[in-house]
Formats: structure tokens, sequence, C-alpha cells
């Protein structure tokens, strides 16, 4: 009697039981788009239903466009109705069922730009009649790569923000915009905290606003004031006025011009100067309309630009890199042979019959990044960890690279990982990791003193790796730009 009770017990929970196994493997089985999946499964979870969490999810599509693209335009930009769309579908098949409308952060398919161009003491030099008007060309040039009927509007900045009071077209041919702004505002110092905010609170989606200036921070009522409180002063003000906007994405691009004139140091007596001097383009931008930027054909150069010698690009989080093992390649050596499923593992390893070294390389896609190749190619940049001790060298894929052999490795990829270690461990986990760090340009174009033009003047900035730091506290996404684990098994 009790054996059959039990079995009629168990007969009677089968159809729970067959329901719960339906609801497992719907869920097991909604979507098949991997990671991406469980990162709109977990926001959803968490419940962080921001615009920040939305562009998150925008920006793992951006890293792996080849992986994703069903969730890319033919322009290269996300698609975020078809997002919307995978969002709603993983939402209603939670229990229970969540929804996130995310149609009001769906981007807007033509960007504006808003051009905030610093007239001050120390910019006019910039564009003398004898210099090369490198500074105007970078100007016009950012103008020049929006398509014709872009919405541009033109400020002029110092102790405030002033409407350029002439058309685009004036400006663009105008051969000495200093004389043509002269009067416009307070030009003896720049009032960085109010533009800066001004900036931010002025955005709208689809907008890129870009602040041109030599980024030296001059401020009113100096007298007395050490340069150590001033440089305290713009970090903070930088962390400041980012930290309160969420979601936005800074660009900042170093140029080289000619500079011809009086230079007015912090603390020192003016003198004239003629040679090169840096400047820069800062771009701001909602993360969604700077990844626009950078991958939609329509504004190619913006990012890009010619003449460019530096750059850097803030508030980025860790990535899901592309990357894909390469089997067949010169520079491996010992044997493994890849295995399929999830992660990166490399079975049946061995080492190299002379000298017992294991070596591999993978191919992988860095081009969502938006770095440039001496920051990532520079093995100084990145933390590579294992039991036996592996060391990395990077190399950019040049198109002589690929061969009909391996073009459906290659393909789609921009660079080269290659890792070489001491085969003795039956198992090891190679882990690769770029981290997120000011770039060492920024730390070698940054001057604590400007009283003369010996030295470093001709290519450094008084007080910039203060004042792009502030920025980076305010903005920095996580430790690490993407982090690669390799597992092997002898």
């Amino acid at each position: 009697m009790k054996t059959r009770r039990l079995k009629m017990i168990n007969i009677r929970r089968l159809p729970a039981l067959l329901v719960c196994c339906a609801l497992l493997g719907g869920l097991l089985s909604c979507g098949g788009h991997g990671n991406l999946d469980k990162a709109v499964r977990s926001v959803l979870v968490s419940g962080d239903t921001t615009r920040a969490a939305y562009d998150s999810l925008c920006a793992l599509v951006t890293a792996n466009p080849d992986k994703y693209s069903d969730f890319v335009t033919a322009e290269g930009r996300v698609d975020h109705k078809k997002m919307y769309d995978l969002i709603e579908q993983i939402g209603s098949s939670l229990r229970p069922p969540m929804h996130w409308d995310t149609r009001p952060y769906g981007g807007v398919d033509n960007l504006s730009l808003t051009v905030y161009f610093e007239r001050s003491g120390s910019m006019v030099p910039y564009d003398s009649r004898g210099g090369g008007g490198q500074l105007k060309k970078a100007v016009n040039d950012l103008i020049n790569h929006f398509p014709a009927g872009s919405k541009v509007d033109i400020n002029i900045v110092n102790d405030g923000i002033y409407p350029y009071s002439h058309s685009v077209d004036e400006f663009l041919q105008d051969r000495d915009i200093y004389a043509s702004t002269a009067g416009t505002g307070d030009a003896s110092y720049t009032d960085f905290q109010l533009i800066f905010n001004k900036i931010l609170e002025a955005q709208r989606p689809g907008n890129v606003s870009v602040l041109v200036s030599d980024l030296i921070y001059s401020p009113k009522d100096t007298h007395g004031v050490s340069l150590d409180k001033i440089f305290n002063e713009e970090n903070s003000l930088a962390t400041r006025a980012f930290a309160q906007y969420k979601g936005k994405s800074v660009v900042v691009q170093q140029f080289m011009g000619d500079y011809s004139g009086k230079y007015y140091p912090y603390n020192g007596v003016p003198f004239d100067y003629n040679g090169k001097r840096p400047f820069y383009l800062v771009i701001i931008a909602d993360n969604d309309a700077m990844d626009q930027l950078a991958q939609d054909s329509r504004y190619s150069g913006v990012l890009d630009a010619n003449g460019v010698r530096n750059s850097y690009r803030f508030n980025q989080g860790s990535s899901e890199i592309d990357c894909r093992v390469l089997p067949e390649w010169k520079d491996n050596a010992g044997r493994f042979r890849v295995k399929h499923g999830d992660g990166i593992v490399l079975a049946k390893c061995d080492g190299d019959r002379q000298t017992g070294k294991l070596c591999f390389s993978l191919a992988a896609n860095l081009s969502g990044l938006l770095k440039d190749d001496a920051l990532l190619t520079d093995v100084a940049n990145y933390d590579v960890q294992s039991i036996d001790g592996y060391t990395l060298s990077i190399q950019p894929i040049e198109p002589g690279m690929v061969t009909a052999n391996n073009k459906e490795y290659l393909e789609g990829m921009t660079h080269i990982l290659t890792l070489v270690g001491d085969l003795k461990s039956p198992r090891d986990e190679v882990r690769i990791a770029l981290r997120n760090e000011l770039p060492a340009w920024i730390h070698e174009s940054s001057s604590s003193n400007d009283v003369s033009a010996g030295g470093s003047f001709a290519t450094t900035t008084l007080g910039l790796e203060q004042l792009l730091s502030g920025m980076f506290d305010a903005m920095k996404g996580g430790n690490n730009f993407f982090e690669i684990v390799i597992k092997l098994q002898k």
C-alpha cells in the first residue's frame, strides 16, 4: 500500500513538474546571444533599469559588432528597436515578468554639433597670420566632418559662454578669427567650472559638444595663490562637474600648433614665444552618441582626425572582446587542441620538444575600445597572470598577414596577442587584462612650471594631468577595459 501511494503522489505531481521543466527550458533556451542575453537578464533582475545600464548593454554590442550583428544597423550603429525587442522578450520570460521601456534611450539618427571656441590671451597666438593655422584647421575639419545639413552652433568662451554672432560659413572662411571676435567676453581668464557645467547642462540627446582650448586653468583672482592650490582646485572642479552627469563619454584629442605671440605664465613675467605648442579638442557626448561617432561612416574623421597627436576616451567600463585562437600561426610553439564550448580552453597541451615552452596566439578585435595603437600594443599597460609565468606580446594585424588559410580567424580582428610560457603545471589559467588607467602621454604632456620657454615647454601644458585626472576620477568605469581568460590543460 505504501508503495502504491507513493507512486500515486508522484503521478499527481507530474503535471507540475512538467510545467516547471517547460518554464526552465524556456528560460534556458530564451534568445541565442550568449553574454548579451545574460547581461540583459542580470540588469533586469538587479533592477538597475537606468540609462547607464542600457548604455552598458549597447557597449557590449558595439565592442563585438560581428558577434551581435543582429543588433547593429547597416551604418554600424546599435539597432535600438531590436535591443528593445530582446529586452522585452527576456523580461517576459522571467517570473514574475519584468518590463523595461528603453525606447527613450533610442538614440538620434542625425547628430548635432556645438563648438565652444576659447578666446583667451593664451589662445590668440595660435591663429597668427604668419603661422600654419593648425588650430583653425582642426576646428574647420571638425565641422566639415559632420554631414551637410547637420545642426551646428558655435560659441565663444572665456569668462562665460557667448554665441558666435556670424554664420557657420563665415566662421569657416574667417582667416583671423580672434580679430573678428575681439571684445567678446573677458579674455583675461577662463572659467572652466562654468564652461563645463554649462556644456553638460545644455546637452540634449544626439548632441556632440566640443571645447577648443589649450586647457590651461586660469581662473580669476589668483594673486598670491600657490600653484599647488590651483592644481587641487582644477582637479576637484573637473571631478565635481562630470560626476553629476552619468552616461557621458569624453574624448580628449591633443594637437600641435604654431604659436607666435605673448605667453602669460601663471607665476612669472609674460614672454614672447614662437614655436609649437599643444592645444586640445574636448569632445563630450552621451555614450551612445560617442559610439555613433566612432562607428557611423557619416562621421568618419571626427575621432580619427588628421593631426591628432594623442587621444584618450574617458568613461569606459569593461568590454567583452571578441577573440579567436589561431591553431596555426608562425609564432606558435608546442602543441595544443582548441576545445569547443564556453570560454577559451586549450586541451592536450604539450611544450616544444627543445625548449619545453608553449606559445600560442589569439586574434582579437580591440577596435571598440577606441584606443590608439601606442596604448594597445604597449605590454606595460596589461596585467598577465598565470601559474607558469606567461608573457604577452601584441601586434596590429596588417593586410599582408591575411591569407586564404587564416582569413576565417583574422577577418574582423585588429590585433594578434601572443603568449609564451614554460608548460609545467598540469592545469593553468592565463588572465590578460588591459588596465583602465590614464595613458602615459597625459603625464608626459603635463608641466608644473611654465615661467620660461625652456625644457619641455613646447610639448607640455601647465596642470594638464591634474585637470584630466579629475575627469578620470569622475567617470572611471572599471579597473580594466577588458579581461581574457584562457584555460590550459595537459
